[in-house]
């Protein structure tokens, strides 16, 4: 049995489907997300790349405010932290995002915090 108990991430992480863009080792991997936090993402693809490689991503983040919605692009460098070889074909991947600039960060926060309580 799973224990529920208090989040120890310090970035809250949400379980949400965005499209995200991967280049890595002269591939690019048009996805989506299975999670997501202002610090790294998880993904799924289809070639295996080794953990500890550079990725350069990009992210659309549709965003609400006082005003509706508008769809935001985050650009960032990560690094592979995790490769998961997936049982019905292709790789999971985790993405931590190592060069993002604050404000870039800052965006990603802000999607996560309107599923946050």
């Amino acid at each position: 049995m799973i224990k529920k108990g208090k989040e120890r991430r310090k970035h809250p992480r949400i379980d949400k489907r965005l499209p995200i863009k991967v280049a890595a080792n002269g591939y690019d991997f048009a996805t989506t997300t299975q999670n997501i936090s202002c610090v790294g993402a998880y993904c799924h693809i289809n070639k295996y790349v080794p953990p500890f490689t550079r990725v350069m991503i990009k992210l659309s983040l549709p965003l609400r405010n006082q005003k509706g919605s508008r769809n935001a692009t985050v650009e960032c460098k990560g690094v592979l932290v995790r490769t998961e070889d997936e049982d019905n074909g292709g790789f999971n991947i985790a993405i931590f995002f190592n060069d993002i600039r604050e404000e870039q960060k800052k965006k990603i926060a802000a999607y996560v915090n309107q599923f946050v309580s």
